[in-house]
């Protein structure tokens, strides 16, 4: 049990550079973020997805939830549906959870999608793509009827850069990064910085074997469908992080267990 207390204690001082004496702050506010994610997906689950609906899954650490609850609902009320996934990691949930994999070829139409979201705003303008899954997340998102969000309560924001300070992401062809780069910080401003691989030397790969440009604003757009726009026209960008009316419907999972809801009609 000592040993157990001491590993778990290294490793959130590696995880969350906690010291000695916020280490058991860190537990509780890691502890309080993933409950508040579970919240918000299960509730998503539970409200958005009915028999025979076609669903497209999307990525990262929120997601887990949402398969999750989707997985027991499948074994529970025998439900049937078909996901369709939005990167290699959403595939491997679909599949470790048993649930009936699909693609956009096979089902070109979607019932709905449910992902996650760095960061969203009042009008649920989202930036997303902070897992390097912007490019298929967002094809599948506009394969679907309606587009569901789920997160956390660091992800709710008035406007896009209060919570997320890593900028927007952008997909680019690797032989044009360095002139898309130029191009963004003269037109717009700001810096866009090549993310790099964290297990690997050099730039970060993406299933679609792309490069990620961050791009860190100085100051929040007033219109970003016309920012998105303005980037998307630069040759050798192949998509934005920028999702701009998509979204209808969002779960923010908050500290005290409940979940906060917001629409858009």
């Amino acid at each position: 049990m000592v040993v157990g207390v001491l590993q778990s204690r290294s490793l959130l001082r590696r995880i969350y550079n906690c010291s000695p004496a916020h280490i058991i702050y860190c537990k509780y506010t890691m502890d309080a973020v993933e409950s508040a994610k579970k919240s918000a997906a299960y509730l998503a689950v539970d409200n958005h997805i009915k028999e025979n609906f076609r669903v497209g899954i999307g990525s990262g650490s929120t997601v887990v939830y949402a398969v999750q609850r989707l997985a027991e609902r499948v074994q529970k009320e025998g439900l049937k549906v078909t996901c369709v996934p939005t990167s290699f990691q959403a595939r491997e949930l679909i599949v470790k959870n048993k649930l009936v994999l699909s693609d956009l070829e096979i089902t070109p139409e979607l019932d709905v999608a449910i992902d996650g979201a760095d960061e969203a705003d009042a009008l649920l303008t989202l930036i997303k793509g902070g897992g390097g899954c912007l490019l298929q997340e967002k094809i599948v998102a506009a394969a679907a009827k309606e587009f569901v969000v789920i997160a956390d309560y660091r992800k709710d924001s008035t406007s896009l850069g209060e919570q997320w300070s890593k900028g927007v992401p952008i997909e680019v062809v690797p032989m044009a990064y360095r002139p898309v780069q130029m191009k963004i910080e003269s037109q717009l401003g700001g810096e866009a910085i090549l993310r790099q691989a964290k297990a690997k030397a050099g730039p970060l790969v993406t299933d679609n074997g792309n490069f990620i440009l961050d791009w860190v604003f100085k100051t929040p757009a007033k219109d970003w469908k016309n920012i998105n726009q303005q980037i998307v026209m630069i040759p050798g960008v192949v998509e934005t992080g920028l999702f701009v009316d998509m979204a209808k419907k969002a779960y923010f999972g908050m500290q005290d267990g409940s979940v906060k809801e917001r629409q858009i009609i």
